[in-house]
């Protein structure tokens, strides 16, 4: 999208590198404006499948401030076995990919992996558990956190996640959107961060169940291009901050492109979760998600933030 097409047809010229500039802009646009450098330091382009992890690996080499991640998601899963080579190759493959972005830093999660049986038309679920299981070598070999996909499979993904947990150091079910007692069976596993997204924030019970993660286990995210905080969404009447969009047959230079999310967008994420949660102080729980996310993909870097 980000390259001007949507569903195989181009609509306008590749926006890239303006989308990365609103990101590290994003900051400016608090409202009430505050003494913010910016919102975003940092981006992660996560991987679906073994042609993406190359792609997203490549393209965070472009720019000192993206990293990627290398792994398959749950309704590709069938890819593992569709491979010419077999799925001992399709990892082998995997794995290589892995070992080249640990050389220079830049491969900092493996995923996006878990389950998702509200997409079996895609993949089945014993295949989705096979390979969900078989991704934690990836975490064994490099040491990497997990990034985890969960969809209407708590029971499952989290036994799974049990058979596995000496495997990996710790992970973040991003883009959650569970109920309560699934928020509970997940935080019993004290490797296990939530991630909060647009997708996280539609219904009064989202909400609800957002404002009770542990504030030491929150992450933010966009998940962009998806995932935007739409005005029917319950959370957009915590919405402060406002990006004028157009279009995408009528795109212009610095604007957004409608219903296509954007790393900018985190911020309307932080005032949902702030809003909901009664917190003030926009700007400390901007600090301490992010500390949270050093934590977890730049431990190195904690000491030193």
């Amino acid at each position: 999208m980000y390259s001007g097409c949507y569903n195989g047809k181009e609509y306008h010229a590749p926006d890239l590198q303006p989308v990365l500039q609103r990101a590290f802009d994003a900051g400016k646009q608090l409202h009430p404006p505050r003494h913010v450098i910016t919102c975003v330091e940092r981006l992660i382009i996560t991987a679906g499948n073994l042609e993406e992890a190359r792609k997203a690996l490549a393209l965070a080499r472009t720019h000192d401030r993206l990293y990627s991640t290398v792994g398959v998601h749950p309704t590709r899963c069938g890819e593992f076995e569709a491979h010419p080579g077999g799925p001992d190759a399709y990892m082998a493959e995997l794995q290589e990919v892995l070992r080249d972005g640990m050389t220079d830093g830049k491969v900092v999660a493996v995923g996006e992996t878990g389950l998702d049986y509200d997409r079996l038309h895609f993949c089945d679920a014993a295949t989705q558990q096979k390979y969900f299981a078989r991704q934690f070598e990836l975490a064994r070999s490099s040491g990497l956190p997990m990034f985890l996909h969960l969809r209407a499979a708590a029971a499952d993904f989290l036994d799974i996640v049990q058979q596995h947990a000496d495997a990996f150091p710790a992970g973040v079910v991003h883009s959650f959107d569970g109920s309560q007692d699934e928020l509970q069976q997940i935080l019993q596993h004290d490797k296990l961060s939530i991630g909060i997204n647009g997708c996280s924030l539609k219904t009064e019970e989202n909400l609800q169940v957002m404002a009770a993660v542990p504030l030491d286990r929150l992450l933010l995210e966009t998940d962009c291009p998806w995932c935007e905080i739409r005005p029917s969404h319950a959370g957009s009447k915590h919405v402060l901050t406002k990006f004028e969009a157009k279009d995408k047959k009528k795109q212009e230079e610095g604007k957004l492109v409608k219903s296509r999310n954007e790393p900018c967008c985190i911020v309307q994420v932080l005032e949902v979760v702030a809003g909901q949660r009664g917190i003030q102080d926009r700007q400390q729980l901007a600090a301490q998600v992010y500390s949270n996310t050093l934590r977890l993909f730049f431990p190195a870097d904690v000491t030193t933030a």
